[in-house]
């Protein structure tokens, strides 16, 4: 509020976000009732579009940015992320798999879990398994238990994580921020979707470099993870 803007955005189509553009002093837009998840997010916002609500989740904020700000988005995403170097990598090969998200019923089975790391540790690649907090972390030690190769990630800043990914030779993980976060990267990506809808929400959207696998109601396989990986690996490896 120490600043007036032009427009406000709300791309989350939710109260809660709503709530938060609504503090912001200047003209918040956002889906119409027809368009958005949450109708009473409207109430916070003085400018309404209306926005084909069966496209992809990046299309949609897309096309809202468009219309608030007056132009036509044009061709596929392009993210132009960039991260911090670290010098807390392991040597290459390694993959990251991020097993937890938010909501349990996103979760991907532990023993699938179980298998698909011992497959890329006994290719010689190293597989981190990041934490967040105490639960994940006994998560992690559980999954990592007895495979070589497998190293459990301590809790560590946004920024780290970023640098982890975007230098990883392969991301494998639920349907959560850091694997949306790998795939805008350009880091070659797996989502693993089981309660959500990977047409709306997947990473393939961010190019041939990312893949999903899975859907509402439908649980992949290891084996199925692991054709999927080689198909991007050596795509972007060629």
């Amino acid at each position: 509020r120490a600043r007036r803007y032009d427009v406000v955005l709300d791309l989350q189509e939710q109260v809660k976000g709503a709530v938060i553009a609504a503090l912001a002093r200047g003209a918040v837009h956002g889906p119409d009732r027809a368009s958005i998840r949450e109708p009473a997010a409207t109430l916070a916002y003085r400018r309404k579009h209306r926005i084909p609500s069966r496209q992809h989740l990046i299309d949609r904020c897309r096309e809202l940015a468009g219309k608030a700000l007056g132009y036509e988005p044009i061709g596929p995403p392009c993210f132009e992320l960039s991260v911090a170097p670290s010098d807390k990598l392991p040597p290459p090969p390694f993959a990251v798999f991020v097993h937890s998200t938010s909501r349990a019923d996103k979760l991907w089975p532990e023993p699938y879990w179980r298998s698909l790391i011992a497959h890329f540790a006994n290719t010689g690649m190293t597989v981190l398994l990041p934490a967040g907090n105490a639960a994940e972390a006994a998560r992690s030690e559980r999954l990592a238990h007895g495979i070589a190769g497998a190293r459990v990630v301590a809790p560590q800043s946004l920024s780290e994580t970023a640098s982890l990914l975007a230098r990883a030779d392969l991301v494998c993980g639920v349907d959560t921020g850091l694997v949306h976060l790998a795939a805008a990267l350009g880091v070659p990506t797996i989502a693993l979707f089981v309660a959500t809808d990977s047409e709306l929400a997947g990473v393939g959207r961010a190019g041939e470099h990312a893949r999903d696998i899975g859907g509402k109601g439908t649980v992949a396989s290891p084996e199925q993870v692991v054709a999927a990986a080689g198909g991007i690996m050596h795509r972007t490896s060629a």
